[in-house]
């Protein structure tokens, strides 16, 4: 059974947009659309916001209103819909596990910004079993108009980041796109040098083309899965993070791998995805390794 692409909706303009953008993909990866409300019920004395039923009545006519909009730019589309009252976190996060992907909004630029790229939206990110997309607020669909990339980012061993690649080749193959695939790299300290380091390098060449080469390997398998999809490699010295966003200008939508970890306060994403998803002006996909 194929899985729905679900939109995580809220009312504001952020979530409304990534509804949109949740909307188009199903469409073109021919796959229902789920739309989840989860609210929470806010105690009022006095006036009738107070009752329960009211407030879970106003969740249900905002997620109708904006399915009704939805629906009537993409004749056809399968929707389905779930209010929930319940907390952000687990109801997206279960949601997310039934779904090909989850897509949120995304407020603002920045270390300060708003809800779902705080620290609820980490959470998610972190705990969700499948890709999670991050959107803004006034996200259009000319944005993934052709000429523009998919921008994935590659590291370590092939492996190491074969969903994220994945991810980028399946999108780029359904929206006729291109992929540039970029792995960053640093001078290593010198004690982190090993007689088996060593030689690789001198076989390669050199860290440049040391570098180059592990790209080109890692993008050998999904070449030939994808031969119709262009690729260009890029690689480059310096952090990840800052390499992924001097090419956010050319992505339509950039794609990083997540390895969450735990700490005392909870699940937490890695410092390339933090910083991707706080300042890339394009919509954001977050796939966790399997």
């Amino acid at each position: 059974m194929t899985r729905p692409i679900t939109a995580g909706i809220d009312g504001t303009e952020e979530s409304l947009a990534a509804l949109g953008w949740a909307a188009r993909e199903a469409v073109r990866r021919g796959t229902g659309l789920r739309v989840v409300h989860a609210w929470r019920f806010q105690p009022y004395e006095g006036i009738e916001a107070g009752d329960r039923d009211t407030q879970a009545g106003w969740a249900r006519d905002a997620t109708a209103e904006a399915v009704r909009a939805v629906t009537g730019r993409h004749t056809g589309l399968e929707v389905s819909t779930d209010v929930v009252e319940g907390g952000s976190v687990d109801v997206l996060v279960a949601a997310a596990a039934e779904a090909e992907l989850l897509v949120l909004g995304s407020r603002g630029h920045g270390p300060v910004v708003g809800f779902l790229v705080g620290s609820v939206g980490q959470q998610v990110i972190a705990e969700a079993e499948r890709p999670v997309v991050l959107v803004r607020a006034g996200d259009q669909a000319t944005a993934e108009a052709a000429g523009r990339e998919i921008v994935v980012g590659q590291e370590g061993d092939p492996q190491d980041s074969a969903d994220a690649l994945r991810f980028a080749f399946e999108t780029a193959a359904a929206r006729g796109a291109s992929v540039r695939a970029v792995r960053a790299w640093t001078l290593p300290p010198v004690f982190a040098y090993s007689p088996g380091s060593l030689k690789l390098l001198d076989e390669a060449g050199g860290l440049e083309p040391y570098e180059k080469k592990a790209l080109a390997t890692a993008l050998q398998p999904w070449r030939e899965r994808f031969p119709d999809v262009p690729v260009v490699e890029h690689v480059e010295m310096g952090s990840a993070g800052q390499v992924l966003l001097s090419v956010t200008a050319r992505a339509q939508l950039m794609v990083v791998g997540r390895r969450a970890r735990r700490t005392a306060v909870g699940a937490r994403i890695g410092s390339v995805a933090y910083g991707v998803l706080h300042h890339a002006d394009c919509p954001v996909a977050v796939v966790p390794h399997s």
